[in-house]
Protein backbone atom coordinates (compact mmCIF):
# COMPACT_ATOMS: atom_id res chain seq x y z
CA UNK A 1 0.00 0.00 0.00
CA UNK A 2 1.19 3.39 -0.80
CA UNK A 3 2.23 5.73 2.53
CA UNK A 4 0.11 8.43 2.88
CA UNK A 5 3.07 11.27 2.57
CA UNK A 6 3.70 9.86 -1.04
CA UNK A 7 0.06 10.49 -1.66
CA UNK A 8 0.01 13.67 -0.29
CA UNK A 9 2.72 14.80 -2.57
CA UNK A 10 0.92 13.39 -5.39
CA UNK A 11 -2.31 15.16 -5.05
CA UNK A 12 -0.65 18.17 -4.42
CA UNK A 13 1.79 17.94 -7.31
CA UNK A 14 -1.43 17.59 -9.36
CA UNK A 15 -2.81 20.78 -9.04
CA UNK A 16 0.46 22.96 -8.60
CA UNK A 17 0.37 26.64 -8.41
CA UNK A 18 -2.69 28.18 -10.24
CA UNK A 19 -2.15 31.00 -12.68
CA UNK A 20 -2.14 34.70 -11.31
CA UNK A 21 -4.43 37.32 -12.55
CA UNK A 22 -5.70 40.86 -12.03
CA UNK A 23 -8.90 41.38 -9.96
CA UNK A 24 -10.60 44.44 -8.18
CA UNK A 25 -9.87 44.23 -4.09
CA UNK A 26 -13.10 43.68 -3.24
CA UNK A 27 -12.76 40.34 -5.38
CA UNK A 28 -9.20 39.58 -3.79
CA UNK A 29 -10.93 38.47 0.08
CA UNK A 30 -9.99 35.51 1.14
CA UNK A 31 -7.14 35.03 -2.05
CA UNK A 32 -3.22 35.67 -1.73
CA UNK A 33 -1.32 38.14 -3.52
CA UNK A 34 0.64 36.72 -6.01
CA UNK A 35 2.77 40.32 -6.72
CA UNK A 36 3.23 42.74 -4.25
CA UNK A 37 1.33 46.06 -3.46
CA UNK A 38 3.42 49.46 -3.80
CA UNK A 39 1.65 52.24 -2.20
CA UNK A 40 0.48 54.85 -4.71
CA UNK A 41 0.66 57.70 -2.30
CA UNK A 42 0.93 58.58 1.25
CA UNK A 43 -1.01 58.17 4.25
CA UNK A 44 -2.34 60.18 5.60
CA UNK A 45 -2.13 62.29 2.44
CA UNK A 46 -2.43 65.71 4.82
CA UNK A 47 -1.81 66.75 8.24
CA UNK A 48 -5.13 65.95 9.96
CA UNK A 49 -6.40 66.41 13.93
CA UNK A 50 -6.00 63.50 15.90
CA UNK A 51 -8.84 64.31 17.91
CA UNK A 52 -11.74 66.82 18.34
CA UNK A 53 -10.34 70.05 19.66
CA UNK A 54 -8.81 73.29 18.45
CA UNK A 55 -5.66 73.81 15.84
CA UNK A 56 -3.33 76.36 17.76
CA UNK A 57 0.39 77.21 17.37
CA UNK A 58 2.11 75.88 20.28
CA UNK A 59 3.73 78.96 20.98
CA UNK A 60 0.10 81.01 22.25
CA UNK A 61 -0.64 78.25 24.66
CA UNK A 62 2.90 77.98 26.42
CA UNK A 63 2.11 78.24 29.68
CA UNK A 64 -1.56 77.47 29.64
CA UNK A 65 -2.95 75.23 32.93
CA UNK A 66 -5.67 75.34 34.92
CA UNK A 67 -4.35 77.66 37.34
CA UNK A 68 -3.76 80.30 34.13
CA UNK A 69 -5.68 79.36 31.26
CA UNK A 70 -5.22 81.06 27.82
CA UNK A 71 -8.28 82.66 25.81
CA UNK A 72 -8.03 82.83 22.16
CA UNK A 73 -11.00 83.50 19.67
CA UNK A 74 -12.16 81.15 17.53
CA UNK A 75 -11.64 82.21 14.24
CA UNK A 76 -12.78 79.53 12.11
CA UNK A 77 -14.43 76.00 12.00
CA UNK A 78 -13.16 72.68 10.40
CA UNK A 79 -15.22 69.89 10.21
CA UNK A 80 -14.03 66.57 8.18
CA UNK A 81 -13.57 66.71 4.78
CA UNK A 82 -12.75 70.75 4.68
CA UNK A 83 -10.31 72.99 2.55
CA UNK A 84 -7.05 73.40 4.34
CA UNK A 85 -7.22 76.98 5.76
CA UNK A 86 -4.64 79.63 7.59
CA UNK A 87 -4.73 80.25 11.19
CA UNK A 88 -3.51 83.54 12.49
CA UNK A 89 -0.99 83.91 15.13
CA UNK A 90 -3.17 84.48 18.66
CA UNK A 91 -6.22 82.61 17.04
CA UNK A 92 -7.62 79.39 17.13
CA UNK A 93 -9.91 76.70 15.05
CA UNK A 94 -12.15 75.02 16.41
CA UNK A 95 -11.32 71.58 14.72
CA UNK A 96 -13.13 67.90 14.15
CA UNK A 97 -11.21 64.66 13.85
CA UNK A 98 -9.83 63.87 10.55
CA UNK A 99 -9.73 67.52 9.46
CA UNK A 100 -6.69 69.03 8.17
CA UNK A 101 -4.74 71.00 9.70
CA UNK A 102 -4.60 74.69 9.04
CA UNK A 103 -0.99 76.44 7.82
CA UNK A 104 0.45 77.71 10.67
CA UNK A 105 -0.80 75.76 13.36
CA UNK A 106 1.51 72.87 15.02
CA UNK A 107 -0.70 71.56 17.51
CA UNK A 108 -4.15 70.47 18.47
CA UNK A 109 -5.83 70.80 22.01
CA UNK A 110 -8.03 68.28 22.61
CA UNK A 111 -11.51 69.41 23.78
CA UNK A 112 -11.29 68.74 27.14
CA UNK A 113 -8.91 70.68 28.15
CA UNK A 114 -10.84 73.71 26.74
CA UNK A 115 -14.52 75.31 27.77
CA UNK A 116 -15.20 74.49 24.46
CA UNK A 117 -15.97 77.78 23.46
CA UNK A 118 -17.15 78.42 20.16
CA UNK A 119 -16.63 82.29 19.60
CA UNK A 120 -13.47 82.43 22.40
CA UNK A 121 -12.14 79.85 23.67
CA UNK A 122 -10.37 78.74 27.33
CA UNK A 123 -7.30 76.88 26.83
CA UNK A 124 -6.78 74.90 29.72
CA UNK A 125 -3.16 73.06 28.76
CA UNK A 126 0.43 73.71 27.00
CA UNK A 127 0.77 71.28 24.31
CA UNK A 128 4.29 70.78 22.39
CA UNK A 129 4.38 71.41 18.40
CA UNK A 130 2.75 68.02 16.90
CA UNK A 131 0.70 67.37 19.74
CA UNK A 132 -2.25 65.17 18.23
CA UNK A 133 -1.94 65.84 14.93
CA UNK A 134 -1.40 62.91 11.80
CA UNK A 135 1.35 64.32 9.94
CA UNK A 136 1.45 63.12 5.88
CA UNK A 137 3.12 60.64 5.51
CA UNK A 138 3.07 59.28 8.76
CA UNK A 139 1.20 55.43 8.41
CA UNK A 140 2.32 55.23 4.39
CA UNK A 141 5.02 56.62 3.00
CA UNK A 142 4.37 56.72 -0.89
CA UNK A 143 6.63 53.81 -2.96
CA UNK A 144 7.16 51.73 0.16
CA UNK A 145 5.79 47.80 -0.40
CA UNK A 146 2.93 48.02 1.45
CA UNK A 147 1.63 44.60 1.22
CA UNK A 148 4.73 41.54 0.05
CA UNK A 149 3.39 38.63 -2.53
CA UNK A 150 1.92 36.14 -0.30
CA UNK A 151 -0.21 38.37 1.92
CA UNK A 152 -3.63 36.15 2.71
CA UNK A 153 -6.22 39.01 1.72
CA UNK A 154 -8.74 39.87 4.35
CA UNK A 155 -10.73 43.29 5.70
CA UNK A 156 -7.35 44.85 6.66
CA UNK A 157 -6.17 44.68 3.50
CA UNK A 158 -9.05 45.58 1.09
CA UNK A 159 -9.74 48.89 3.67
CA UNK A 160 -5.65 50.15 2.84
CA UNK A 161 -6.23 49.73 -0.53
CA UNK A 162 -9.57 51.18 -0.96
CA UNK A 163 -7.24 54.32 1.20
CA UNK A 164 -4.50 53.63 -1.22
CA UNK A 165 -6.83 53.70 -4.38
CA UNK A 166 -5.79 50.32 -5.85
CA UNK A 167 -7.92 49.61 -8.08
CA UNK A 168 -6.58 46.23 -9.33
CA UNK A 169 -4.55 43.22 -7.63
CA UNK A 170 -2.66 40.21 -8.87
CA UNK A 171 -3.39 37.04 -6.77
CA UNK A 172 -4.02 33.19 -7.39
CA UNK A 173 -7.48 32.40 -8.28
CA UNK A 174 -9.66 29.93 -6.21
CA UNK A 175 -9.08 26.39 -7.85
CA UNK A 176 -12.89 25.52 -9.39
CA UNK A 177 -13.67 21.54 -8.15
CA UNK A 178 -16.27 20.09 -10.18
CA UNK A 179 -17.81 17.79 -7.26
CA UNK A 180 -19.50 14.62 -8.55
CA UNK A 181 -20.98 11.53 -6.98
CA UNK A 182 -21.77 8.54 -9.03
CA UNK A 183 -24.15 5.25 -8.53
CA UNK A 184 -27.92 4.52 -9.52
CA UNK A 185 -28.35 4.69 -6.03
CA UNK A 186 -27.99 7.71 -5.22
CA UNK A 187 -31.45 10.62 -5.66
CA UNK A 188 -31.89 13.71 -4.61
CA UNK A 189 -35.39 13.27 -3.97
CA UNK A 190 -36.41 13.90 -0.76
CA UNK A 191 -38.33 10.18 -0.46
CA UNK A 192 -35.96 7.46 -1.73
CA UNK A 193 -37.45 5.03 -3.71
CA UNK A 194 -36.97 1.20 -2.48
CA UNK A 195 -33.60 0.57 -2.38
CA UNK A 196 -32.31 3.82 -2.99
CA UNK A 197 -30.59 6.50 -0.52
CA UNK A 198 -29.98 10.21 -0.75
CA UNK A 199 -26.67 11.51 -1.35
CA UNK A 200 -24.67 13.35 0.83
CA UNK A 201 -21.29 13.07 -0.77
CA UNK A 202 -21.68 15.53 -2.74
CA UNK A 203 -23.32 18.01 -0.57
CA UNK A 204 -20.30 17.39 2.33
CA UNK A 205 -17.58 17.44 -0.53
CA UNK A 206 -18.67 20.80 -1.86
CA UNK A 207 -19.09 22.52 1.37
CA UNK A 208 -15.42 21.17 2.38
CA UNK A 209 -14.48 22.65 -0.91
CA UNK A 210 -16.39 25.82 -0.66
CA UNK A 211 -14.68 25.97 3.49
CA UNK A 212 -11.26 25.32 1.72
CA UNK A 213 -11.62 28.43 0.00
CA UNK A 214 -12.32 26.86 -4.00
CA UNK A 215 -15.45 26.85 -5.87
CA UNK A 216 -17.10 24.58 -5.94
CA UNK A 217 -19.45 22.70 -8.78
CA UNK A 218 -21.72 20.38 -7.58
CA UNK A 219 -23.58 17.50 -9.75
CA UNK A 220 -25.20 13.98 -9.08
CA UNK A 221 -24.73 11.31 -11.84
CA UNK A 222 -26.46 8.51 -11.07
CA UNK A 223 -25.84 6.15 -14.11
CA UNK A 224 -23.79 3.72 -13.30
CA UNK A 225 -22.65 3.32 -16.70
CA UNK A 226 -18.82 4.45 -18.62
CA UNK A 227 -20.21 6.13 -21.94
CA UNK A 228 -22.79 8.13 -20.23
CA UNK A 229 -20.36 9.09 -17.41
CA UNK A 230 -17.80 10.19 -19.96
CA UNK A 231 -20.14 11.91 -21.77
CA UNK A 232 -21.40 14.33 -19.15
CA UNK A 233 -17.82 14.66 -17.66
CA UNK A 234 -16.76 16.09 -21.17
CA UNK A 235 -19.23 18.73 -21.38
CA UNK A 236 -19.08 19.54 -17.32
CA UNK A 237 -15.10 19.69 -18.24
CA UNK A 238 -15.72 22.34 -21.43
CA UNK A 239 -16.93 25.10 -18.68
CA UNK A 240 -13.51 25.25 -17.55
CA UNK A 241 -12.12 23.36 -14.15
CA UNK A 242 -9.35 22.91 -12.03
CA UNK A 243 -10.13 19.32 -9.93
CA UNK A 244 -12.73 17.04 -11.16
CA UNK A 245 -13.72 15.59 -7.43
CA UNK A 246 -15.65 12.10 -7.49
CA UNK A 247 -16.50 10.19 -4.60
CA UNK A 248 -17.59 6.17 -4.78
CA UNK A 249 -16.85 4.05 -7.52
CA UNK A 250 -13.45 3.34 -7.15
CA UNK A 251 -13.13 -0.31 -5.35
CA UNK A 252 -12.57 -3.56 -6.27
CA UNK A 253 -16.56 -4.65 -6.82
CA UNK A 254 -18.51 -4.89 -9.59
CA UNK A 255 -20.30 -1.34 -11.15
CA UNK A 256 -17.12 0.83 -10.21
CA UNK A 257 -17.77 3.21 -13.17
CA UNK A 258 -15.30 6.07 -12.01
CA UNK A 259 -12.93 3.04 -12.00
CA UNK A 260 -13.95 1.85 -15.30
CA UNK A 261 -13.89 4.80 -17.11
CA UNK A 262 -11.09 6.62 -15.56
CA UNK A 263 -8.28 3.72 -15.40
CA UNK A 264 -7.99 3.26 -18.95
CA UNK A 265 -7.69 6.61 -19.45
CA UNK A 266 -4.71 7.62 -17.42
CA UNK A 267 -6.22 8.11 -13.73
CA UNK A 268 -4.72 5.61 -11.62
CA UNK A 269 -6.24 3.55 -9.14
CA UNK A 270 -4.19 2.20 -6.15
CA UNK A 271 -4.48 1.38 -1.92
CA UNK A 272 -3.32 3.80 0.32
CA UNK A 273 -2.53 3.06 4.00
CA UNK A 274 -4.53 5.00 5.72
CA UNK A 275 -7.90 3.98 7.77
CA UNK A 276 -10.60 5.46 6.76
CA UNK A 277 -10.08 6.03 3.26
CA UNK A 278 -7.63 3.03 1.38
CA UNK A 279 -8.85 2.89 -1.92
CA UNK A 280 -7.78 6.03 -3.74
CA UNK A 281 -7.48 7.51 -7.37
CA UNK A 282 -5.47 9.96 -9.10
CA UNK A 283 -4.66 11.73 -12.68
CA UNK A 284 -5.58 13.93 -14.83
CA UNK A 285 -8.56 13.42 -17.21
CA UNK A 286 -8.45 16.43 -20.16
CA UNK A 287 -6.81 19.67 -18.62
CA UNK A 288 -8.09 18.98 -15.35
CA UNK A 289 -6.41 17.14 -12.39
CA UNK A 290 -8.82 14.51 -10.98
CA UNK A 291 -8.78 12.79 -7.50
CA UNK A 292 -11.24 9.98 -6.46
CA UNK A 293 -12.08 9.49 -3.13
CA UNK A 294 -14.64 6.48 -1.66
CA UNK A 295 -17.94 6.62 -1.35
CA UNK A 296 -18.56 5.50 2.57
CA UNK A 297 -19.38 9.38 3.90
CA UNK A 298 -16.43 9.86 6.57
CA UNK A 299 -13.98 7.46 4.49
CA UNK A 300 -14.39 10.66 1.95
CA UNK A 301 -14.64 13.35 4.28
CA UNK A 302 -11.34 12.21 6.12
CA UNK A 303 -9.49 11.18 2.18
CA UNK A 304 -10.55 15.02 1.58
CA UNK A 305 -8.82 16.40 4.67
CA UNK A 306 -5.47 14.25 4.24
CA UNK A 307 -4.88 15.02 1.01
CA UNK A 308 -7.67 17.03 -1.08
CA UNK A 309 -7.84 20.55 1.35
CA UNK A 310 -4.19 20.71 1.66
CA UNK A 311 -3.52 20.98 -2.38
CA UNK A 312 -6.26 23.03 -2.57
CA UNK A 313 -5.17 25.89 -0.80
CA UNK A 314 -1.68 25.19 -1.62
CA UNK A 315 -2.58 25.49 -5.16
CA UNK A 316 -3.42 29.30 -4.39
CA UNK A 317 -1.06 30.25 -2.49
CA UNK A 318 -2.54 29.91 0.79
CA UNK A 319 0.30 30.33 3.71
CA UNK A 320 -1.24 27.78 6.09
CA UNK A 321 -2.53 25.04 3.85
CA UNK A 322 -2.76 22.44 6.57
CA UNK A 323 -4.77 22.03 9.62
CA UNK A 324 -3.68 22.91 12.88
CA UNK A 325 -2.15 20.21 15.14
CA UNK A 326 -1.99 20.09 19.09
CA UNK A 327 -0.86 17.23 21.32
CA UNK A 328 -2.81 15.75 23.71
CA UNK A 329 -3.31 13.07 25.90
CA UNK A 330 -6.47 10.27 25.19
CA UNK A 331 -8.58 9.88 27.48
CA UNK A 332 -9.33 5.82 26.81
CA UNK A 333 -7.56 3.42 24.82
CA UNK A 334 -7.57 3.18 21.35
CA UNK A 335 -6.52 0.36 19.00
CA UNK A 336 -5.73 0.71 15.42
CA UNK A 337 -4.79 -1.64 12.26
CA UNK A 338 -1.19 -2.36 12.12
CA UNK A 339 0.31 -1.13 8.54
CA UNK A 340 -2.44 1.69 8.00
CA UNK A 341 -2.51 5.11 9.44
CA UNK A 342 -5.53 5.78 11.30
CA UNK A 343 -7.47 9.19 11.98
CA UNK A 344 -9.82 8.58 14.31
CA UNK A 345 -12.76 10.83 14.88
CA UNK A 346 -12.47 12.94 18.29
CA UNK A 347 -13.55 15.57 20.75
CA UNK A 348 -10.68 17.80 21.74
CA UNK A 349 -10.61 19.66 25.14
CA UNK A 350 -7.36 22.18 24.27
CA UNK A 351 -7.63 23.43 28.12
CA UNK A 352 -7.20 20.44 29.86
CA UNK A 353 -4.86 19.32 26.82
CA UNK A 354 -6.97 16.13 26.25
CA UNK A 355 -8.86 14.32 23.27
CA UNK A 356 -11.82 11.91 23.48
CA UNK A 357 -12.35 9.17 20.91
CA UNK A 358 -15.85 9.51 19.34
CA UNK A 359 -17.87 6.56 17.84
CA UNK A 360 -16.28 3.86 16.37
CA UNK A 361 -13.58 3.91 13.78
CA UNK A 362 -15.88 2.53 10.65
CA UNK A 363 -16.54 4.59 7.76
CA UNK A 364 -20.08 4.47 7.42
CA UNK A 365 -20.80 6.50 10.67
CA UNK A 366 -21.60 9.94 9.18
CA UNK A 367 -23.32 10.87 12.85
CA UNK A 368 -20.16 10.43 14.45
CA UNK A 369 -18.43 12.46 12.41
CA UNK A 370 -20.41 15.03 12.44
CA UNK A 371 -19.93 15.38 16.48
CA UNK A 372 -16.68 15.44 15.97
CA UNK A 373 -13.92 18.23 15.88
CA UNK A 374 -10.83 16.94 15.57
CA UNK A 375 -9.03 13.93 14.19
CA UNK A 376 -6.58 11.57 16.46
CA UNK A 377 -3.54 11.12 14.42
CA UNK A 378 -2.27 7.36 15.19
CA UNK A 379 0.87 6.41 12.93
CA UNK A 380 0.71 3.04 11.11
CA UNK A 381 3.26 1.14 13.25
CA UNK A 382 1.27 1.33 16.15
CA UNK A 383 -1.51 -0.75 17.23
CA UNK A 384 -2.14 0.28 21.04
CA UNK A 385 -2.61 3.66 22.71
CA UNK A 386 -3.86 3.69 26.56
CA UNK A 387 -5.41 6.23 28.37
CA UNK A 388 -3.10 9.22 28.90
CA UNK A 389 -0.68 8.53 25.74
CA UNK A 390 -0.14 11.86 23.78
CA UNK A 391 -1.18 11.89 20.57
CA UNK A 392 -1.01 14.39 17.48
CA UNK A 393 -4.32 16.07 16.69
CA UNK A 394 -6.29 17.59 13.17
CA UNK A 395 -7.96 20.50 14.74
CA UNK A 396 -10.90 20.67 12.31
CA UNK A 397 -12.63 23.55 13.77
CA UNK A 398 -9.56 26.14 13.82
CA UNK A 399 -8.70 27.77 10.37
CA UNK A 400 -6.17 30.77 10.82
CA UNK A 401 -3.72 30.00 13.62
CA UNK A 402 0.10 28.46 13.14
CA UNK A 403 0.40 24.65 12.89
CA UNK A 404 3.17 23.66 15.20
CA UNK A 405 3.93 20.68 12.18
CA UNK A 406 1.81 20.62 8.93
CA UNK A 407 -1.31 18.40 8.98
CA UNK A 408 -0.28 14.62 7.67
CA UNK A 409 3.65 16.06 7.47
Amino acid sequence: MRPVSEHQRRIADLLGLLTPTRVAPAEARGLVLAEPVTAPEELPSFDNSAMDGYAVRAVDVAGASEAAPVRLPVAADIPAGAGIGVLEPGTAHRIMTGAPLPRGADAVVEVERTDAGTDVVTVSAAREPGSFIRTAGSDVTAGTEVLPAGTLVGAAQIGLLAALGVRAVVVRPRPRVLVCSTGSELTDDPVPAAGQIRDSNSHMLAAAVEDAGAVAIRRLWVADDVPTFLSTLDAELEAGVDLVLTSGGVSAGAYEVVKDALAPRGVEFTKVALQPGMPQGSGTYGEAAVVCLPGNPVSSLVSFEVFVRPALRASYGHPRPHRPIVRAALTEAITSPGGKRQLRRGRLDAVAGAVRPWGPPGSGFLGWMAGADCLIDVPEDVTELAGGDPVDVWDLTSWGRPATRSGGS
